[in-house]
């Protein structure tokens, strides 16, 4: 089955990632627009069925680039993260590269494998999520609660991308607010790198110019905002949450929220 992403609601279907969003697109939270592609309509895809592959396609057209990430089925629950573990393909453009980007998607699942058997749990199966790329200004992560114990929120950001930061290319900028969204602590970062989208697809490296570099990359109305995303992530999913941003054009955006699994 291939769907919009606000109907991908079954997690066994879908897998967690997808889910996720589509709960938090009917909450109202601002999710960039996409589909979903199930577990078995993924393995169609990749085995060349020609009807999956035309739908797929179809899905894809209007929404100009995109990323296209996994979603698999028992990833991020309360026991542990699956981050990482799994392929994204950003700045896809063409249903041709979707059909490529979906396949690697999928072929990511064997070398999830080992992690899902050191945790004892069992073999994963994988569905997809294809979205319109956010080509944001700034981006990264939320966490509503310290990771480290506290009881604030944590916030990293940096230009461009958010791959930047989950990848660990740059130190990030830092900050420590408390619920409503006030700084507690800030720590600025020297971030002379940005991930951005290519012109012909993918993405490239790029200098950061002083003075940007060096300024903080967040502003208190920003964040301020981010709190009241983070809040309302929080009352959809009923726990805390490790979630992914970014920050397009003065727009905010949600690109995914998963349990958080390492508050101490």
């Amino acid at each position: 089955m291939i769907a919009a992403l606000a109907g991908a609601l079954d997690p066994a279907v879908f897998g967690g990632k997808a889910a996720a969003l589509a709960a938090a697109a009917d909450a109202g939270l601002p999710v960039p627009r996409g589909f979903a592609v199930s577990v078995d309509a993924l393995a169609a895809v990749v085995a060349g069925d020609a009807a999956a592959t035309a739908a797929a396609g179809e899905m894809a057209a209007p929404l100009g680039p995109v990323a296209v990430r996994s979603s698999a089925v028992g990833e991020d629950g309360a026991r542990a993260s699956f981050a990482g573990q799994y392929a994204t393909v950003l700045a896809v453009r063409g249903a041709g590269a979707v059909l490529a980007a979906l396949a690697t998607v999928h072929a990511s699942a064997a070398g999830a494998a080992d992690y899902r058997r050191r945790l004892g749990l069992p073999a994963g199966r994988v569905a997809a999520v294809v979205q319109e790329l956010v080509a944001p200004d700034v981006a990264g992560v939320l966490f509503t609660r310290d990771p480290m114990g506290g009881a604030g929120m944590v916030v990293e950001a940096s230009w461009g991308l958010g791959e930047a930061v989950v990848s660990g290319l740059v130190t990030p900028d830092h900050w420590l607010l408390d619920r409503d969204g006030a700084v507690l602590q800030e720590r600025p970062a020297r971030k002379d790198v940005a991930i951005r989208p290519a012109v012909g697809g993918g993405t490239r490296e790029e200098p950061v110019a002083a003075p940007w570099a060096g300024l903080p990359c967040l502003d208190a109305a920003a964040l301020a905002r981010l709190a009241e995303l983070g809040r309302r992530c929080v009352a959809v999913f009923g726990a805390e949450q490790d979630v992914e941003w970014a920050l397009a054009g003065g727009r905010l955006y949600l690109l995914q929220s998963r349990p958080l699994t390492a508050v101490a």
